[in-house]
């Protein structure tokens, strides 16, 4: 019988890649394509070449033209059901393009011109539409151009304040149409902006509480997005989970300080993808996982089958090297160490009274004592690099 092999991906990972993702015909600000446009239909058969592939998200414009006729849009949607059939894929998570098209040159939710705000609302409203008739559940927020490049352009606090009022509409249009959509933002902090809004994860979970409805909304953290301001992404992920808010995620690599790169997942920062592999891991999350990502200019759609593989394989790798870390006695023996409980202390702090505070005044805490307690922290860095580098 054959030995299965433990990193081969299945729907039940919950692998998801864009329509823009492996569709990407290889073009970038200095070069046009190097790969034919694939049509929605075929970009679902060759996500079905890799095998192992849960679902399919969308832009609005990445399966209906902005300027399809009904007729068009209609054959679309035909031809696209019918792979996703074939296929056997879902659509979990849909999203819209309120960043292309000339009208968003300035924003979209945040624009100056009150006019384009109603229509990138009109939009957004139709796109939810459309993502709900193949079954997205999950709808996300990217304001692409929602930022300045001269902050003499735009008033910031209204344009906090005009994109909390369409998120504040569509969550009501969602609700009253009964589409069930749990929103998902996602920060960026700069590009294709010189400066965009919401630059930060944290930037969203602050501005949630104070939406009408925040239990329906929550994040879509992109590895490269904070990655390339040179930020801990892992540190922004824990954080809205938790919160109980990370709703959906986005998995690529990235070179800090370099532009939007969106490499393969785990291509270029192991250990940084370790760990964030490791707090999904750990924490037990549930979602999908998205690969926002792309295959080289060089690659051909055979090799963009080989970029979707190994996005999967690289995810399955890593958490294979979780379940290592997990389960090795030295590493855990040192996280003991590391971790020093103290009950009685924590009684007192978890909680303020006035008799835990006077107990707190009380306590015999030694700081020399205290900062002479070793912290091996060296050693333990150095079984995980040994663990990832696969001599442990």
């Amino acid at each position: 019988m054959a030995k299965i092999d433990p990193f081969t991906p299945t729907a039940a990972d919950k692998f998801t890649f864009g329509l823009w993702t492996v569709g990407k015909t290889g073009s970038d600000p200095f070069g046009g394509d190097v790969r034919e446009q694939l049509t929605p239909a075929q970009i679902v058969d060759l996500l079905g070449k890799a095998g192992g592939v849960h679902g399919v998200n969308f832009h609005d414009n990445d399966l209906i033209p902005i300027d399809a006729s009904d007729t068009e849009a209609a054959q679309i949607k035909k031809d696209f059901r019918a792979a996703l059939r074939r296929n056997k894929l879902k659509v979990p998570m849909a999203t819209t393009n309120l960043f292309s098209d000339p009208v968003f040159k300035d924003g979209a939710f945040t624009n100056n011109d009150a006019e384009i705000r109603a229509y990138a609302i009109q939009k957004t409203m139709k796109a939810m539409t459309l993502g709900k008739e193949f079954g997205a559940s999950t709808y996300v927020f990217w304001g692409g151009r929602e930022g300045t490049e001269s902050d003499a352009t735009k008033d910031s606090v209204l344009a906090v304040k005009r994109f909390r009022e369409a998120i504040d509409f569509l969550c009501e249009y969602s609700i009253s149409e009964k589409m069930g959509y749990k929103f998902a933002f996602e920060a960026k902090p700069n590009e294709p902006r010189g400066d965009m809004y919401f630059s930060v994860t944290g930037s969203y979970l602050a501005l949630i509480p104070s939406l009408k409805h925040p239990d329906m909304c929550g994040v879509n953290p992109e590895f490269a997005h904070e990655t390339m301001a040179g930020l801990n992404f892992t540190h922004h992920v824990a954080q809205a989970l938790e919160m109980g808010k990370l709703f959906h995620i986005d998995l690529n690599d990235q070179v800090p300080g370099r532009y939007d790169q969106d490499f393969r997942f785990a291509s270029v920062n192991y250990k940084a993808n370790f760990f964030l592999v490791k707090l999904l891991t750990d924490y037990k999350y549930k979602g999908m996982k998205h690969f926002d990502s792309h295959a080289y200019r060089q690659s051909d759609y055979g090799d963009v089958i080989e970029f979707a593989k190994g996005s999967m394989r690289n995810f399955k790798i890593l958490e294979h090297k979780v379940a290592q870390f997990n389960a090795d006695k030295k590493i855990q023996a040192l996280l003991k160490d590391i971790d020093r409980t103290n009950a009685k202390l924590s009684k007192l702090t978890r909680k303020f009274t006035k008799t835990n505070a006077k107990a707190l005044l009380a306590a015999d805490l030694d700081r020399v004592k205290l900062a002479a307690k070793p912290m091996p922290y060296e050693e333990l860095d150095q079984l995980v690099g040994e663990l990832l580098m696969g001599v442990r």
